[in-house]
């Protein structure tokens, strides 16, 4: 059975929610806040609840943040390839909420800004597997080389998977050219996509993307509430959204994501794939929290009720 095998960073989030951000300077009372785990782990909770196993590649501490991260991963079913890192915690970020339901993250690396080609033999893939590769992780002088090194040694066979995030602005560091033309499937959100390329509109990204990438690469690059874009070069299409009441939208890109990829691995075409991730994504943004998609149950629901 196929795996989704996450080299990324599962960090804690400080979850606050409040009407707006402050002025520089200012100070505001947040209407909640909570500790919950977030970064790669929204990715491997949404393949678990849409029957893709998931495997977590990267590090995690040894203090009270390490312990909620491997709480949150062993409730969802990951697996978890790394022993407790000894002499630092999992890593923070202070993820922000405005009534708009727009984000604003301020993150802090851990245990998990490390990784060596020893920690990344201690799980073997397997050729049906999906590799999901975080930008964040091209960031850290401690992971890049020894992981960028791994994944270009992987069998050709094995699906490596690209989410640049939204730090990796450019396809010109030499990280990135290794690494571009290994990836086989692309995943971002439009604005992502257009910094990345320099493009000033979507339509655009996407087509100065197949400069940057292989053909055969296939592309998902998500709309929001319009849904996404998909496909391969001179083949890609528009998948559209489902209109919903969003509250949040912390992990909807996650959501996507995981879903996107589990419907792959299941043998759905990428446009079916990509229709079942909006529906996740949707409904993730209805509720407050980073981890928030659906199972496959709730997705089957809203596919159904959409088409009556």
């Amino acid at each position: 059975m196929s795996r989704l095998l996450h080299t990324g960073q599962v960090i804690v989030d400080l979850v606050m929610a409040l009407d707006t951000l402050p002025a520089t300077g200012g100070d505001v009372l947040a209407q909640s806040a909570t500790f919950e785990a977030g970064g790669g782990f929204n990715v491997m909770a949404a393949a678990q609840r849409n029957g893709l196993p998931a495997v977590y590649l990267g590090r995690h501490g040894n203090g009270r943040f390490g312990d909620l991260a491997r709480a949150a991963m062993q409730a969802e079913g990951v697996q978890i390839a790394q022993p407790v890192s000894e002499h630092k915690d999992t890593g923070l970020c202070v993820a922000l909420t405005e009534a708009s339901t727009e984000r604003t993250f301020i993150s802090h690396i851990g245990a998990e800004g490390e990784l060596s080609v020893e920690d990344l033999a201690q799980v073997a893939p397997r050729a049906d597997d999906y590799v999901y590769v975080s930008g964040y992780s091209l960031l850290l002088e401690g992971k890049a080389q020894a992981l960028l090194d791994w994944l270009l040694a992987l069998p050709r066979e094995i699906t490596v998977v690209f989410d640049p995030g939204p730090l990796v602005k450019a396809p010109d560091s030499a990280l990135m050219r290794a690494l571009l033309p290994r990836i086989d499937i692309w995943t971002s959100n439009g604005p992502e996509a257009m910094a990345f390329t320099g493009a000033t509109d979507i339509a655009s990204a996407l087509r100065e993307l197949g400069r940057h990438l292989p053909a055969q690469t296939l592309r998902v690059v998500r709309d929001g509430p319009n849904g996404c874009w998909v496909g391969r070069a001179g083949e890609i299409e528009h998948v559209p959204g489902f209109k919903v009441r969003a509250v949040d939208s912390n992990g909807a890109g996650d959501a996507h994501a995981g879903v996107f990829i589990a419907g792959l691995a299941s043998g759905l075409t990428p446009a079916v794939a990509a229709r079942r991730a909006n529906a996740a994504a949707a409904l993730a943004v209805t509720r407050w929290g980073p981890a928030t998609c659906p199972g496959t149950a709730e997705v089957n629901a809203l596919l159904g009720d959409a088409g009556k």
